[in-house]
């Protein structure tokens, strides 16, 4: 393996107001992220809230369904629904 010498890297101050803008510049926009997802979840918490107080009580797997968009059939009304298929 060949040596060589070590290059040498000189910093700029244009490279490091470069630096300083760019991190800026991403922790502005960090702070703006949190702020909206503190907000969001003030949002859903306060909706989870008004649900929860509301008149209307669902069952757990009631909720589930309605927020992943399951829509269950009905199920049959028992033997009178099997019954009024035959014929005699």
């Amino acid at each position: 393996m060949l040596r060589r010498k070590p290059t040498r890297l000189e910093l700029k101050l244009d490279d490091i107001e470069e630096f300083e803008s760019i991190r800026k510049d991403l922790e502005s926009r960090k702070k703006q992220r949190e702020d909206a997802e503190v907000a969001a979840a003030g949002e859903e918490a306060a909706a989870a809230a008004a649900v929860a107080l509301g008149a209307d009580h669902k069952s757990r797997e009631q909720i589930i369904n309605d927020r992943i968009g399951y829509k269950p059939q009905p199920k049959a009304g028992g033997r009178a629904a099997h019954f009024g298929t035959f014929e005699f």
